[in-house]
């Protein structure tokens, strides 16, 4: 058995220098939702049927904490102008969104790519797939929607990544990963040199058999492109995860997962420090 350590990002990050974060009290679960499992409703329900659908994978979107959750997107869908009162993120699972001012012209955004929206900036948000489904993620809820005339500013910026800009690293670029594992990873959001909760995205290439070990108290993990097998530590069953499903982990806990496919398959990381990845 092959051992690759991937210290995400740049750097081997202590799990103690984690404290310094200002969500240290966020831990994650050894739980998993497929997509199937998703409860359904709306994002903004003043809109009613206008809305976007919404479904929550981990945290409540509607109190103060963080979480994280699904948004789905008729075709066709544009939303007037208006802010939000906190800071999202966003990655794209499939379809294509665009979010910018009202006057931009639109940049589609596809599979992997990612945005941040700050809190208080006037923007819209449209969708041209057939089908679309986006990741979304805030530090603190609720998520509310509000009208433009409630604008104000912040110290972050709008900030829109298209899949084909993203960086991807391997061992050519790293000594952090074993030329043979084929694994890549990008990174997102965060302060990785600190330790603190960061953001990024792994890479699993196709054939890939092995196993996720945490090393921190948060992981969390989304399928965004590709399908998985995945099965909690000590399980004899496993479940395919497609894009949109979530596994969480809790510190010290294994999850075997394989790409059984030709294609490579995405996941976006949510996490406070290392893991391992043990390829069979």
């Amino acid at each position: 058995m092959k051992k690759y350590i991937l210290h995400v990002l740049f750097i081997s990050v202590v799990c103690a220098n984690a404290q310094t974060s200002k969500s240290f009290t966020e831990t994650s679960n050894n739980d998993v939702v497929t997509l199937d499992q998703v409860n359904w409703g709306l994002l903004n329900p003043l809109r009613g049927d206008k809305s976007p659908a919404a479904g929550q994978l981990w945290g409540d979107r509607t109190e103060t904490s963080a979480s994280g959750f699904l948004v789905k997107f008729n075709t066709g869908f544009s939303s007037p102008p208006h802010i939000h009162n906190i800071t999202y993120r966003g990655v794209v699972i499939y379809g294509a969104v665009h979010n910018a001012d009202e006057n931009a012209k639109n940049m589609w955004l596809p599979t992997a790519s990612y945005w941040q929206q700050p809190a208080g900036e006037p923007h819209i948000t449209s969708a041209s797939g057939t089908t679309n489904l986006a990741y979304i993620e805030i530090e603190k809820g609720p998520y509310l929607v509000q009208p433009k005339s409630d604008a104000f500013s912040t110290d972050l910026h709008s900030l829109n990544v298209h899949a084909s800009n993203l960086v991807w690293l391997n061992a050519s670029d790293i000594n952090w990963i074993d030329n043979n594992s084929g694994v890549q990873s990008v990174a997102l959001w965060g302060n990785y040199f600190a330790g603190e909760l960061h953001g990024s995205m792994l890479k699993i290439p196709a054939h890939f058999n092995g196993n996720i070990k945490s090393l921190c108290s948060v992981f969390r993990a989304v399928v965004i492109q590709g399908t998985i097998n995945h099965s909690l530590e000590g399980s004899t069953s496993s479940l395919l995860l497609e894009p949109g499903s979530y596994f969480g982990m809790v510190k010290n806990s294994t999850h075997k997962i394989s790409n059984t496919s030709d294609e490579a398959v995405i996941l976006y990381i949510r996490s406070n420090g290392t893991f391992n990845v043990n390829v069979i």
